[in-house]
């Protein structure tokens, strides 16, 4: 179970004492030196040090990054990313929804319009076999399946061919 802090808060963050907490606050603020966070914190230089090599303090340095960044900025990204599929460019339109999609997890990042048609057409192709496979067993038996083996060994073959004309066009 995780730990949590006087609040109710979860995470890494919220298990460092108060001088640790205020050391993550001023370094992701990034004006002070090094020294002069130590002398704010009133621990030694090396003391700083010591805690920046620390997994925990790393871990809460990473969530602390991850709230300020979501509760000051992701709103108005999203915000902007929304206004963006208005915009004049389809281009931009095209990566303001690519954005957006990825960003609700239902796109990956590898994905591309052409891989995701490719995966539509082998997903198709592969149930059409099934079905074909599975009808042809019920009325031939066995000696058919041959057949379609050798029918899907041809629509993978045509499709690896069509993904590879698309990708030499690009």
């Amino acid at each position: 179970m995780k730990k949590l802090d006087k609040t109710g808060q979860l995470g890494p963050f919220y298990q460092l004492d108060k001088r640790r907490r205020k050391a993550v606050r001023l370094l992701f603020e990034d004006e002070l030196t090094d020294e002069q966070i130590a002398k704010a914190v009133q621990r030694r230089r090396s003391t700083l040090d010591n805690w920046k090599n620390d997994e925990l303090f790393k871990a809460a340095q990473q969530q602390y990054n991850h709230l300020v960044i979501k509760k000051s900025f992701e709103s108005k990204a999203l915000k902007k990313l929304v206004d963006l599929l208005e915009a004049k460019s389809e281009m931009v339109q095209l990566q303001a929804a690519n954005s957006i999609l990825k960003l609700s997890g239902m796109l990956s990042d590898n994905s591309t319009p052409e891989l995701d048609k490719a995966r539509i057409r082998k997903a198709n192709a592969d149930a059409r076999v099934a079905e074909a496979r599975a009808k042809t067993m019920e009325d031939n038996g066995q000696d058919m399946e041959l057949l379609l083996d050798k029918m899907l060994e041809k629509v993978e073959k045509e499709d690896e061919n069509h993904g590879t004309e698309q990708s030499a066009d690009s």
